[in-house]
């Protein structure tokens, strides 16, 4: 099959233990890599709700949407994929660094990579850290070589392998396909909101926002979260389970 066509990672490939939904744990996991514990992950309840979203602290840097793949969005993304070019930035005056993902069941780690990897979250990841590290061998890579990075990271590896241990689940097998797929949401340094999947050709630009809004804002939550939400609900019968978390600042 096409690249668009089955974009998942070969059996073959090496494969990590899904990384459980919870902002304790991820958290856990960019601090260790040298994430400034004064950006920490938050569970968000409801994108409707005033009072609920008013829990969530802001600005919120990058949004993590949580969801089982379905016929629907697999369609979706196959058709508008289609008249897409692979994606092959790189270099400092890429707007977005975004990452490919080679390794099995490591969507999850990738969704943080590239919440932590772009705006104004990277000015939180300190100056001599595994993950400031592992972005500046990054930026000059093609994302076949920058696959090839992450792919060969230990110390990415390990941190991954101690984060998927902790949680208030017990983890399924690394060989286990798991259904769960994270999507993540970033604002660039030029006021777009970009949609970052590991699985896709790309990056995804999906629109303008304004130097005051945050990726919890109304128009970028349209742009992004809703209008998937939306395709899901119009196609009938879907499974509508997903889950948001934000990063934002810590509560301490």
């Amino acid at each position: 099959m096409s690249e668009s066509g089955n974009p998942d990672v070969p059996q073959n490939r090496k494969r990590f233990v899904p990384l459980e939904n919870n902002p304790e744990v991820m958290s856990a996991l960019v601090h260790k890599l040298g994430l400034s514990e004064k950006l920490a992950f938050h569970d968000v309840f409801s994108i409707d709700d005033p009072d609920l979203l008013a829990f969530v602290p802001r600005p919120a840097y990058a949004l993590l949407l949580i969801f089982p793949v379905s016929d629907t969005y697999e369609n979706f993304r196959v058709q508008e994929d289609k008249e897409k070019t692979v994606y092959d930035g790189s270099g400092p005056n890429e707007e977005v660094i975004w990452y490919k993902q080679t390794i099995g069941n490591a969507c999850g780690l990738i969704g943080l990579l590239h919440g932590v990897s772009n705006g104004e979250a990277r000015t939180h990841i300190g100056p001599e850290s595994s993950l400031e590290k592992l972005i500046q061998d990054a930026i000059p890579l093609k994302p076949a070589e920058r696959a090839d990075l992450l792919y060969e990271s230990q110390t990415l590896e390990s941190a991954h392998q101690a984060a998927a241990a902790t949680g208030d689940t017990a983890a399924p097998a690394a060989e286990e396909k798991v259904d769960l797929h994270y999507v993540c949401f970033v604002k660039s340094r030029t006021n777009h909101l970009w949609e970052m999947d590991g699985r896709r050709k790309g990056p995804l630009d999906r629109g303008e926002l304004g130097a005051d809004q945050d990726v919890l804002s109304e128009k970028a939550l349209d742009l992004g979260v809703r209008s998937f939400l939306k395709r899901e609900s119009e196609a009938g019968g879907g499974d509508l389970r997903f889950s948001l978390i934000v990063l934002s600042p810590s509560l301490e």
